[in-house]
C-alpha cells in the first residue's frame, strides 16, 4: 500500500463508523476462537444487489 499524498489546500479525513452490537460480538468471537485455535475464521460477507436499471 502506498502513500498518498494530499494536494495543496485539500485535507483528507478519514473517520471511522461507530460499530454495531453485532459486529462488535462478531469481531470478539472471531478474536477469542483465533487466540483458542490459532485457525482464522473465515466470514461471509453479504452480495450488494443491483437495482434495476442502474448501470455496471
Amino acid at each position: 500500500m502506498g502513500l498518498i499524498r494530499e494536494p495543496e489546500g485539500i485535507d483528507f479525513v478519514v473517520d471511522s463508523r461507530p460499530l454495531k452490537d453485532w459486529e462488535k460480538r462478531q469481531i470478539s468471537n472471531i478474536i477469542t476462537h483465533y487466540k483458542k485455535t490459532g485457525e482464522i475464521v473465515k466470514i461471509s460477507t453479504p452480495k450488494k444487489i443491483k437495482k434495476k436499471g442502474q448501470l455496471k
